[in-house]
């Protein structure tokens, strides 16, 4: 009864809401006021404010950019053009301390935008299977929420599901002589 509930009332919350696109940082679709979806879902308005939006559109953005094959030839070009004037500079301490220092910052601040991003994707991610898990009708709406699980609890959770599949292919293979059989 429980579990019908919770379908009932999950596919009427799917049907009701627009789907916001989660990977532009959300947008006023999903929201009356206005606001973007994730802004609206994730706590109060003053904690989410303008810097947080705008750091996710521009994490997103620089994500999506150096994801594209044109960042990765612009990267070969402006080794190229480092490697090429060597010789101009006489492969100088300076000029060596221009590729470290470059590479180390964008790396710097590459890793906090990916970081964003994945957790945004990986959050997305697990929105959706909890979502086919509780509409599952045989599924157990435990593991809608397994992210939150202790690594004890899923290392028991799944010794639990290994045990299960063993047993499937045992009754698998059992059937198929059964009926290889007759």
């Amino acid at each position: 009864m429980a579990r019908k509930l919770v379908q009932k009332r999950s596919r009427q919350s799917i049907a009701a809401k627009p789907v916001a696109r989660i990977s532009s940082g959300g947008d006023s679709q999903g929201s009356p006021s206005g606001q973007g979806h994730a802004r609206a879902s994730n706590g109060s308005r003053e904690k989410q404010g303008g810097w947080h939006a705008t750091f996710s559109n521009m994490a997103c953005s620089a994500a999506r950019y150096a994801g594209h094959p044109l960042a990765f030839l612009t990267a070969v070009l402006l080794v190229l053009i480092w490697a090429l004037t060597g010789p101009l500079f006489a492969y100088s301490d300076t000029w060596q301390l221009v590729i470290n220092t470059s590479t180390t910052i964008v790396t710097f601040l590459m890793v906090f935008l990916i970081q964003h991003t994945q957790n945004r994707d990986t959050m997305a991610v697990q929105l959706k299977l909890a979502e086919l898990i509780m509409a599952a009708t045989e599924a157990e709406n435990r593991l809608a929420t397994a992210e939150d699980l202790s690594e004890e609890e899923l290392e028991e959770l799944h010794k639990d599901f290994q045990r299960r599949a063993e047993e499937v292919d045992r009754l698998k293979q059992h059937r198929a002589r059964l009926k290889h059989a007759n």
